[in-house]
């Protein structure tokens, strides 16, 4: 749409984009973003235009160099914008409520600044910068409003987030998530369920509860079953086809959580619980409230009591005063968990945590010689673990966006209930995303499964039937995403490999 057909356009203001960094809860932030600039008038920008009206950086403060890679794309806008008068450029999310006071002094041509309690705030922000042509900096100290109650813009027909809490009561030294999010806050029981209602009455067939720390949910409404409690009613909602969660913590995981997901039919097969590292020493130093025993001790339990669940987890390699015989123990972990993805990282300073200031700061060359073994064994252990897949039938869910090489494969993707991405033969029936097909598995690679030969079976589903609703809609309606006003909603981008919240939950 030109700027003269908006001009023309009555409810209609410009377009919009926004750019996400970070985990799935500024995933899910952004979809809210979205929603509440389609709420004040803005289209969401055509992919492949050069720069929308409004560009909204929701930014992270724990991934190596988070700052350089925010100004480095302001660096790049600037020009654009001071070729089009009117555009807006504004930054939001744990980055902004971290460096409020430095965002608008290195790029000056940014319009509005704000953080991760007033997402709310933002149209208001963007309005009040245009009619007083200057920068809008305004970062609340707490939350202002849980971020449910916001109109949001969901990118999946078929699969939502659902978040469950708010915020963080741990202080691990290498992270300074809970300062930017401030502390947990739970939604109630039946806000979440109603929500989860909603999205299944549009034809959302799976959702994942989402929170800092997932399963501590009930600690601030003083039930520590609350969360066994919340999967056993996600169980009993018709139409919902698969539950997931993340991230847990192993303080908090608990047998009854165990049970509900076992006994849950709903409830995928899936854990992923980040264990950081493998030392009870360096647990130690990293104020996780869990050691080694503990946390193989749950593998045990949940393999026990699900003995096909898959198992992934978060890895810190090169904390502060790692030694190698603290790494060894890391291997051994590994080894004994048979994890079936691990999302590694090699430590590096975060300004404003503990670890930060901490000695024995180890060495980049030893960092980087820890953690290329580190991805070799999980390589390795990943492989064994998918080829132990081949010869079983599986059910998918189909996925959107999923297979990079799909088109010239001829091949569809969709993710077991365990999570697993599996690539599969297309059939000559139209499948869509969200439909659910049954194949057997022919091929395993490290990272996902093959199924070569012909569907078993292609099941249409409700979550299907939705998708094509939203690609049949008009252009100017889709906006690349479903919108619903109250209970806010999100979606996995589309079916994720989830990792922990920020990466480091």
């Amino acid at each position: 749409m030109s700027s003269s057909d908006r001009s023309q356009a009555a409810d209609v203001k410009g377009t919009y984009e926004v750019r996400t960094f970070g985990c799935q809860m500024n995933v899910h932030d952004s979809e809210r973003m979205a929603g509440l600039l389609e709420g004040a008038g803005y289209v969401r920008a055509p992919q492949g235009v050069d720069a929308a009206d409004v560009v909204v950086f929701n930014t992270c403060a724990v991934r190596e160099n988070a700052d350089n890679r925010l100004y480095g794309n302001l660096g790049q806008l600037a020009p654009k914008k001071a070729a089009r008068p009117g555009m807006q450029i504004a930054v939001g999310g744990c980055l902004a409520q971290k460096d409020r006071d430095t965002i608008v002094e290195k790029a000056p041509w940014v319009d509005v600044v704000f953080g991760t309690h007033n997402v709310g705030k933002l149209p208001v922000l963007l309005e009040r910068a245009r009619l007083r042509d200057e920068a809008q900096v305004e970062i609340a100290d707490s939350l202002e409003a849980f971020p449910s109650t916001l109109p949001t813009r969901r990118e999946s027909a078929y699969a939502a987030w659902v978040s469950v809490s708010v915020g963080c009561n741990n202080t691990c030294t290498f992270c300074i998530v809970p300062q930017l999010r401030g502390k947990e806050k739970d939604r109630r029981p039946g806000d979440i369920l109603a929500e989860i209602e909603a999205l299944v009455d549009e034809g959302v067939s799976e959702i994942t509860l989402l929170g800092q720390n997932v399963n501590a949910y009930g600690s601030d409404i003083g039930d520590r079953e609350a969360f066994g409690k919340l999967l056993r009613a996600c169980g009993r909602i018709d139409g919902l086809e698969r539950v997931r969660f993340t991230s847990p913590h192993p303080r908090d995981f608990t047998d009854d959580v165990i049970a509900a997901m076992a006994e849950t039919p709903n409830v995928m097969p899936q854990l992923h619980m980040p264990l950081q590292s493998g030392s009870s020493r360096v647990l130690k130093a990293m104020r996780r409230s869990y050691r080694q025993e503990r946390f193989l001790g749950i593998i045990e339990k949940v393999r026990a009591a699900i003995p096909q669940a898959a198992l992934s987890t978060d890895i810190i390699v090169g904390f502060p005063g790692e030694t190698e015989e603290d790494f060894a123990e890391t291997l051994h972990v590994v080894r004994e968990a048979r994890f079936a993805q691990a999302f590694t990282f090699q430590y590096s300073k975060r300004p404003g945590t503990p670890a930060a200031e901490m000695p024995d700061q180890i060495p980049k060359k030893v960092v980087q010689e820890r953690y290329e073994r580190l991805v070799a064994l999980q390589e390795e252990i990943s492989w064994e673990e998918n080829k132990k897949q081949v010869g079983r039938t599986l059910e998918l869910m189909v996925a959107e966006g999923e297979g990079r090489k799909d088109d010239a494969t001829r091949r569809l993707s969709g993710r077991a209930p365990d999570n697993r991405l599996v690539h599969f033969t297309r059939p000559e029936e139209p499948v869509r995303p969200g439909d659910v097909v049954t194949v057997d598995i022919t091929y395993a690679a490290p990272h996902h499964l093959l199924a070569e030969g012909p569907a078993r079976t292609v099941r249409r589903t409700r979550a299907g039937d939705a998708w094509e609703r939203r690609t049949a809609a008009p252009q100017e309606q889709q906006g690349g995403g479903v919108m619903l006003g109250l209970p806010g909603v999100g979606a996995p981008d589309p079916l994720p490999a989830a990792t922990g919240g920020c990466g480091l939950g």
